[in-house]
């Protein structure tokens, strides 16, 4: 499965760029190009915590690590709690005692909750409005409920025994619950501290970005255990490599579907936007999450329910897990698909049949 997919790729990169080649006919071409434009941006928001991951890391192993050995648990658990793209495979990876299970927190984990906390949620408090918010975050709390059977899925895919992922995932559900609590009980609070947690992690990337600037202009090592800057920037370019031929095929994907999305949408009362984001997120999940003023209230609260597990997929996380972990493609795209689609449909449900566009 694992070539099919990757010949795919592939060929959407070939699609994309002759397309380009050739004045963007069909659309294809300028897909192939926004995957390089995007080099910049992931680079800003990801290299200086890739260049500090290993002494956050360091901080982690001298602190809350001994707490988790204690009670029995693989500290690499505490990676997840980041984005897989933002240090939080680096830091699983340092922390592992058990190497599957640093696999399983830095890709799976760090892929589905970590994006979750470290930058859905943030990037959500300031742009959904506040007259979306109900629905929005209603969708929030019914991906994370689904969030952990997706993610114990993925670990039996990834050659996890059940016993012992049941025992090492038990972090990653009682967090979830904690989050669920929280943004039932305490909203407001929660996101000002989603908020608080967004800002600081955008520091950290600058402070790392400048720290390995100078390290790297300069030659000399200032800071012991600073990861190069260079092989963080080797990280993105896969990712952006990856995005030649994940943006195109998106597209191409999303033509394809187009037409019986709209049939759906027609017999139940959603509007096109509402579908349209759920590829989209599948893909990215900024412009999924800048779309939710346009949808109808089932639409939003099945957008935020997907993009728990399933934001990025087809882009920045697939990119990332192909550069590091090239045999953990499957388990990903199975856990952020079948997690995402479950808890859409739980969603959808939940929502009502009787709600109308408006």
């Amino acid at each position: 499965m694992e070539n099919v997919i990757l010949w795919i790729l592939a060929a959407g990169a070939v699609l994309g760029g002759i397309d380009l080649i050739f004045g963007n006919r069909f659309g294809l071409g300028e897909r192939f190009e926004e995957g390089f434009k995007l080099l910049g941006p992931t680079a800003l928001s990801m290299a200086g915590i890739l260049c500090l991951a290993p002494l956050i890391s360091l901080g982690l192993e001298h602190t809350v690590a001994s707490l988790y050995r204690a009670v029995g648990l693989d500290p690499a658990m505490l990676g997840g709690i980041l984005a897989i793209d933002m240090g939080g495979y680096q830091m699983a990876k340092s922390l592992a005692e058990n190497p599957d299970i640093g696999k399983y927190a830095g890709i799976l984990v760090s892929a589905t909750l970590g994006c979750t906390v470290s930058f859905t949620i943030p990037l959500s408090v300031g742009v959904v409005e506040e007259k979306d918010s109900r629905d929005f975050f209603r969708g929030i709390l019914i991906g994370l409920a689904v969030m952990p059977l997706a993610l114990v899925l993925g670990g039996l895919l990834s050659g996890i025994s059940l016993p012992l992922l049941i025992v090492q995932s038990l972090p990653v559900i009682v967090l979830s619950l904690l989050l669920i609590l929280g943004l039932v009980f305490i909203p407001k609070q929660m996101l000002s501290g989603f908020s608080v947690f967004a800002k600081l992690i955008r520091l950290l990337s600058i402070v790392g970005l400048i720290l390995g600037a100078v390290q790297y202009i300069t030659g000399k090592t200032f800071i012991p255990n600073l990861a190069p800057i260079e092989d963080a920037m080797k990280v993105v370019s896969g990712i952006g490599v990856v995005m030649l031929g994940s943006l195109p095929m998106a597209e191409i994907l999303r033509r394809l579907l187009s037409s019986p999305l709209k049939v759906f949408g027609e017999k139940y009362g959603l509007r096109d936007s509402s579908l349209t984001a759920l590829l989209i997120g599948f893909v990215s999940v900024t412009p999924a999450v800048t779309m939710i003023k346009d949808m109808d209230s089932r639409g939003k609260t099945m957008n935020a329910a997907f993009i728990v597990c399933a934001a990025s997929t087809l882009a920045s996380h697939l990119g990332f897990t192909l550069s590091v972990e090239p045999e953990m493609m499957t388990p990903l795209l199975l856990t952020k698909l079948i997690g995402g689609a479950a808890a859409a449909v739980i969603a959808f449900f939940v929502c009502g049949k009787s709600e109308k566009v408006k």
